[in-house]
């Protein structure tokens, strides 16, 4: 069995968790068996100092 890594980007207006999740949804779509993540930057846009556009960039790990 071989594991493989792909690195995606999520994004939400509501929050991290939320962009990590869209990540891997999103990741789900193209990848079967998704085994893990790795959340290993996260980012967001201020507005009128208010934290907006959450992003969350992410290694999703799958097998064949």
């Amino acid at each position: 069995m071989y594991v493989k890594v792909v690195e995606v980007i999520g994004e939400s207006n509501t929050g991290w968790k939320n962009a990590v999740q869209n990540a891997v949804k999103d990741a789900a779509k193209r990848f079967n068996n998704i085994t893990g993540v790795e959340v290993y930057n996260l980012t967001a846009d201020v507005v009128n100092g208010d934290l907006v556009d959450y992003k969350a960039n992410v290694k999703i790990a799958y097998t064949e």
